[in-house]
């Protein structure tokens, strides 16, 4: 049973560790994915050194882990207040071509990466920007102005 306590604690001691620690320290992955990368090798590593009690003991403890990997995805996706608790929520970073720079500073991103995805997106300038938004995975998500006017205007001066 000690085995199974440790192991929740560290759970939940890396969920609201990843979580403060925000959504680009970790790219693609979500805080439940990373929680497992984690803990698996750790639990199962001293079952490398051929002791039965500790085989036993890592088996419990990487199935209190999956358990818990599964408990926490069945309650996210039942409950919305959770899901915003512990996956987060998308953040804006950009509308209409400026910059929301108390949204930048929150999740600590810099203008050259939201250029760079800007870029990425096959845009050519801020102001051809309708949304940038940080995903729940780090990702950011850019989405072209519809009513850019003036990034049509400076796109037809480049064009010859």
């Amino acid at each position: 049973m000690e085995t199974v306590l440790r192991v929740i604690a560290i759970y939940l001691f890396l969920m609201v560790s990843l979580r403060v620690l925000g959504k680009r320290e970790f790219g693609q992955l979500s805080p439940l994915e990373m929680i497992s990368i984690l803990l698996i090798p750790e639990i199962i590593s001293n079952a490398l050194q051929l002791e039965i009690t500790s085989m036993t003991e890592a088996v419990i403890g990487v199935t209190t882990l999956l358990s818990l990997t599964v408990l926490t995805s069945i309650v996210v996706h039942r409950s919305q207040h959770l899901e915003r608790a512990i996956v987060g929520q998308p953040v804006v970073l950009a509308h209409k071509g400026r910059l929301v720079e108390r949204n930048m500073n929150l999740e600590r991103i810099t203008s050259d990466e939201i250029m760079g995805e800007v870029r990425r997106a096959g845009l050519e300038s801020m102001s051809q920007v309708g949304w940038a938004i940080l995903e729940t995975d780090g990702s950011i998500t850019v989405i072209r102005r519809e009513d850019s006017t003036d990034a049509d205007e400076d796109t037809a001066r480049i064009r010859p």
